[in-house]
């Protein structure tokens, strides 16, 4: 490799350097396409120019950037779905692991997302990561651009921070860059937790609700005006998402559901003190999105969390 290195003229350090270099635009120019499709939803005949200065990409002046969407199919003239996957920029998959798994307690399956936020004409970065059993938000990060170490990995550094970890975890998300890149896979390795994948939006519909409720139901109502403020006021809004009711649970909130979770295993009886029965829930096909009516649920014996 020496030889090559000199035969074409850069050190062995220089090389990997470009390299680390490359890998990070790629990580940024994979999730590009997932938001560029959720602003093409809302903004039908927005061109690429005017997303560029909307989104303001660190990975990519403006010329190169409409390059880039003319590339991926987003000229105005050609109709697109809300969410497109491609694996034009080399794109590592998993496995979806979730549908027709059956969840029996906390910390089986946490599902993730990365959404956008908008500034007046500025973009930011949302990464949530919930318990899929609790609905209980475990990790979370705002950031100013799409890079692993700003989104998907702070995120999934306070969920491990605050959670007990088990071998057979689960960590469900959209086919976004920073879900396989080397930073976030050496984490999942080093804890041992499972990635899985879905293949479009309809396979991950409770991170994509998600989204929707914290932005809609919380944060455009606290209006923060700067990314300062969106920090601050996302942790408010995580806060009160997690002690409010919530239906899958019978109007418990997901930090009371936990805490009878907790309570349920360590007194191993089979109904709460409140006298019911904690629920499994089955996946076992695609759940609509706003509704997720078929999401089956039925009662079990206690919850092995």
């Amino acid at each position: 490799m020496n030889a090559l290195y000199r035969t074409v003229g850069i050190s062995k350090q220089g090389f990997h350097q470009q390299l680390n270099s490359y890998l990070l635009a790629q990580d940024e120019q994979f999730q590009l396409v997932v938001v560029i499709s959720q602003i093409r939803k809302e903004h039908p005949q927005l061109s690429a120019r005017e997303m560029y200065f909307m989104i303001q990409p660190e990975c990519m002046g403006r010329d190169k950037f409409e390059a880039f969407c003319f590339k991926n199919g987003f000229k105005i003239e050609r109709k697109r779905s809300f969410y497109r996957t491609t694996n034009s920029l080399g794109v590592t998959r998993f496995e979806n692991l979730v549908m027709g798994r059956e969840l029996k307690g906390l910390n089986q399956v946490w599902v993730s997302d990365i959404t956008f936020y908008r500034i007046e004409d500025r973009f930011y970065f949302l990464t949530f990561i919930m318990d899929l059993y609790s609905r209980r938000i475990v990790g979370y990060s705002a950031s100013q651009n799409l890079l692993t170490e700003h989104t998907t990995l702070p995120a999934l550094e306070m969920a491990i921070s605050h959670r007990p970890i088990k071998p057979s975890l689960i960590l469900h998300s959209d086919g976004g860059g920073q879900y396989y890149s080397k930073q976030f896979l050496n984490l999942t390795r080093e804890h041992k937790i499972i990635n899985s994948m879905a293949e479009n939006v309809f396979e991950n519909p409770n991170a994509e609700r998600l989204n929707g409720t914290l932005k809609n139901d919380y944060l455009i109502h606290y209006n923060p005006r700067n990314f300062i403020a969106l920090e601050r006021d996302l942790r408010r809004a995580v806060t009160n998402y997690n002690q409010r009711p919530h239906s899958w649970h019978k109007r418990l909130s997901p930090v009371m559901f936990e805490e009878q979770c907790w309570n349920m295993d360590n007194s191993q009886k089979t109904k709460n003190h409140h006298g019911r029965q904690l629920a499994v829930l089955r996946i076992d096909h695609i759940p609509d999105i706003i509704t997720a009516k078929k999401i089956r649920l039925k009662t079990v014996n206690p919850i092995q969390a």
